[in-house]
Order: C-alpha cells, then sequence, then structure tokens
C-alpha cells in the first residue's frame, strides 16, 4: 500500500543539498582518456521533504548541478515523528537492504555515509540503521528513500483505524 507522496514544492521553501558520492569513469578514445563524472545529490528541507538525484557531466561542477535540479523535480513528504521515523521498516533496491529502526532522544543518526546523508536531510535526528548487501550509495540511497516512502504516519494509521491517536500507541 505505498500512496503518491509527491510534494510540489514552492519557491520560498529552503531546500538544502547533501552531495553524497562522485563517481569518475573513463573512456579510452582515439584521441586519450576522456573523464565523465556521476554525482548522486540528495536535497532537503529538514521538515520531512526529501528528494534524490542522478547528474552526469564532464565536469563535477556540472554533474553536481544536474544531480541538485533531477533531486529538486522528485520531492517527496515523509513522516516524521518526534525526531526520528514512526516504525521498524526494511527495505531493498537492487542488491542494497536496509534496516531502519526508531531510537530514543539522544541517540543520534546511527547510519552509514549515503543513509546518514538521507536522514540529516529530512530533518531525523535519532534513528538506528543497518545496511546490507550491497554498499553502492545509489542503491542505498533508494532503497532508503524507497523504505520511507512506503512509512506510515501514527495520525494516518489512526484514521485508517477509525481510533483515537492515544488507541495507536497504547494498544
Amino acid at each position: 500500500m505505498v500512496k503518491n507522496n509527491r510534494v510540489k514544492i514552492s519557491g520560498d521553501v529552503e531546500l538544502k543539498e547533501r552531495l553524497v558520492a562522485i563517481n569518475r569513469t573513463t573512456k579510452v578514445t582515439k584521441g586519450g582518456r576522456t573523464f565523465t563524472f556521476a554525482a548522486i545529490v540528495v536535497v532537503g528541507d529538514g521538515n520531512g521533504v526529501i528528494g534524490y538525484g542522478l547528474g552526469k557531466a564532464n565536469e563535477v561542477t556540472t554533474a553536481i548541478q544536474k544531480g541538485t535540479d533531477m533531486a529538486r523535480k522528485n520531492l517527496i513528504k515523509v513522516a516524521v515523528h518526534n525526531g526520528t521515523i514512526p516504525h521498524e521498516q526494511i527495505s531493498k533496491f537492487g542488491g542494497s537492504r536496509v534496516i531502519m529502526m526508531p531510537a530514543t532522544p539522544g541517540t543520534g543518526v546511527k547510519a552509514g555515509g549515503a543513509m546518514r546523508a538521507v536522514f540529516e536531510s529530512i530533518g531525523v535526528t535519532d534513528v538506528i540503521c543497518k545496511s546490507k548487501g550491497s554498499s553502492n550509495p545509489h542503491n542505498l540511497v533508494k532503497a532508503t528513500i524507497k523504505g520511507l516512502e512506503e512509512m506510515r504516519s501514527p495520525l494516518t494509521v489512526a484514521h485508517y483505524r477509525g481510533v483515537s491517536l492515544d488507541k495507536v500507541f497504547n494498544g
């Protein structure tokens, strides 16, 4: 049950961009080596909105700019509850598998490089994560965002069940 969480952001919202990884590829031609760069970028407002993008270009700065533009076009809204995620979630994309668990206040963001950028961009301050399988940053970012997109906020769960918010937390 995945619903469409796409968000349309107006120009007055401040999105912070974070560079997750840069990959350099080489093509050998008659004239010599040609280097191209691929950059994966995550943007977020620190309040539950996140997007990611991949930019490819002959220069690093151009690749980062293209990735940022792509990320701004693909924004989604994520459920954040008291500085952590609402519930446990396991997500998979390609060869990467991500396990995310909520944490008590003061724990911090216990996550690896690519996942850390995602959680800090959406404003999560306390979370415990584990990645298994492939450590490819592209797949880790996509698996993390896919898992976050599938999460449901406590308010949504209460609405679907037809009960009060206290009943969701207390049984």
